[in-house]
C-alpha cells in the first residue's frame, strides 16, 4: 500500500501505545491527543472532537483516525468533512487494549466487578492535563485533595464528600492490569498491587493485544472492526454488535431526534 497521510485524534489513555504504533507504520501520521475525561462529559467531548475534525486542512489528509469508541455516546453525531473518519467499532477504549471487542467481552463476562488499568490509566493524572468537568458522576470523584476540600467546605463537609466519592470502590472486587508490548518495560505491577491492597481487591493480570490499534493506524480496515465514515456522513449508534454506523448528515429525521434525546439524557 502506498504511504498515506493520516490525522489521528485520540484520548491520551492510549498515548504510549499509539505513539509506538505510529513509529512502526509506513504511513505519515499527525498526532493530536486529548485529555482523559471526555467520556464523563460526552457533549463537551463530541464538540471538542468535532472541532478537531473541522480544523483539519482540506486536502491534507487521506483519512482522520478517531481514537475513541462510542464512549458514552461521545462519538454519536460526529461528521466527516473533507476526509473520511475511521473509528474502531468499540464501546470504549478497553477494546483497544484487548485487541478486539470479542476478547474484551469474554474477559468482562467471566470477571465481573473488575477495574482495569493500563499505562494510560495510571499516568494520565500525573500529566496534569486540563480537568474536564463531569456532567455525570462515574464515581471517581473530583480532582481535589482532602485538604483543599477542608479549606473550601469545612472539615465535616469535606469528610462527607470524601466518603461519597469513594463509594464506587465497593462495586469492584478485582483490578486487572493489561500488559502490552509497547509498555512492557514499565514496572506497573507494584503500583496496581498497591491499589489492590488499599482497596481490598484481588489482583489479576492479562496480556493485552495491540493488533486492533496497529491495523487502525496501518490502514488495514475491515468492516467488522472499523467504521469508515465518508465525507458528509455522521456517526450513529446501532445498539447491536456493530456498535455504530454512518448515515448521510441530516438525511434521516430520526438521527437528529436521537441525538437530541441522547444529549438531553446526559445529566
Amino acid at each position: 500500500m502506498p504511504s498515506k497521510v493520516f490525522k489521528i485524534i485520540a484520548c491520551e489513555i492510549a498515548y504510549r501505545e499509539i505513539c509506538w504504533i505510529a513509529s512502526r507504520t509506513p504511513h505519515v501520521t499527525s498526532l493530536d491527543f486529548l485529555v482523559q475525561g471526555y467520556h464523563d462529559n460526552p457533549e463537551l467531548g463530541y464538540l471538542t472532537i468535532q472541532d478537531q475534525i473541522d480544523a483539519a486542512e482540506p486536502g491534507r489528509f487521506d483519512a482522520i483516525l478517531v481514537g475513541y469508541g462510542l464512549c458514552n455516546h461521545l462519538a454519536t453525531g460526529l461528521v466527516a468533512r473533507d476526509a473520511p473518519l475511521v473509528i474502531p467499532r468499540a464501546h470504549d477504549c478497553l477494546t483497544f487494549f484487548f485487541g478486539s471487542r470479542h476478547q474484551y467481552e469474554r474477559y468482562f463476562m467471566s470477571h465481573p466487578g473488575t477495574y482495569y488499568y493500563s499505562s494510560g490509566w495510571l499516568e494520565h493524572d500525573r500529566r496534569n492535563g486540563d480537568f474536564i468537568p463531569h456532567t455525570q458522576r462515574n464515581g471517581l470523584g473530583p480532582k481535589i485533595t482532602f485538604e483543599e476540600m477542608v479549606e473550601r467546605y469545612g472539615e465535616d463537609n469535606a469528610a462527607y464528600l470524601r466518603d461519597f466519592f469513594t463509594v464506587w470502590k465497593d462495586n469492584y472486587g478485582r483490578a486487572c492490569l493489561i500488559q502490552l508490548q509497547p509498555t512492557a518495560h514499565l514496572d506497573m505491577r507494584d503500583e496496581v498491587r498497591e491499589i489492590c491492597r488499599t482497596n481490598d481487591w484481588a489482583f489479576d493480570e492479562v496480556q493485552g493485544d495491540i493488533d486492533l490499534l496497529q491495523r487502525w493506524v496501518d490502514g488495514d480496515w475491515n468492516d467488522d472492526d472499523f467504521l469508515i465514515v465518508p465525507p458528509g456522513y455522521q456517526v450513529v449508534p446501532t445498539y447491536d454488535e456493530r456498535i455504530m454506523d454512518a448515515v448521510p448528515e441530516g438525511s434521516d429525521e430520526s438521527v437528529t431526534s436521537r441525538l437530541t434525546q441522547i444529549r438531553n439524557a446526559t445529566p
